[in-house]
């Protein structure tokens, strides 16, 4: 049981990390968009705003990819799930915090496919957070008019 919290340890940290990094990224990519176009907002209702939007959830969707893929490879690695299709698929179900079923996990790595449930949940979370702060961009921006 050691072996696999060390295990589930290191890919919480490798998954956060990586995640942090995923987001600073698309943050700064807005950054350098404000910086371009002069403007912070963005309108709701034109093209570049449905463009941002599209390719922040397509960046958010990549990132869960990529770390979901990251689980898998460990299953495969250490021998807990095979074929590579169902790894895939018990790392989406796990991460997503589906749960349909452990029954493709060896039995003595069950805890490490928990553990991903709740790291994909955070994750999620997190993304969630990022993309509504984001979308914020997407309001009009609100002048205090002193009278």
């Amino acid at each position: 049981m050691l072996a696999e919290l060390a295990i589930a340890t290191a890919m919480v940290l490798l998954t956060v990390i990586l995640h942090g990094a995923g987001l600073l990224g698309l943050g700064r990519l807005m950054e350098w968009r404000e910086r371009a176009t002069g403007q912070s907002r963005v309108s709701p209702v034109s093209m570049e705003g449905a463009i941002v939007a599209v390719l922040a959830a397509l960046g958010l969707l990549v990132l869960h990819g990529v770390e979901i893929w990251l689980y898998a490879f460990l299953y495969r690695g250490i021998g807990a799930v095979e074929p590579m299709r169902e790894a895939i698929y018990f790392s989406t179900i796990a991460y997503g915090a589906i749960g349909f079923s452990d029954a493709a996990m060896a039995p003595q790595w069950k805890l490490l496919g928990a553990i991903e449930g709740i790291n994909g949940a955070l994750l999620l979370g997190w993304s969630v957070a990022f993309f509504v702060t984001l979308m914020t961009r997407f309001l009009p921006s609100r002048h205090h008019h002193h009278d």
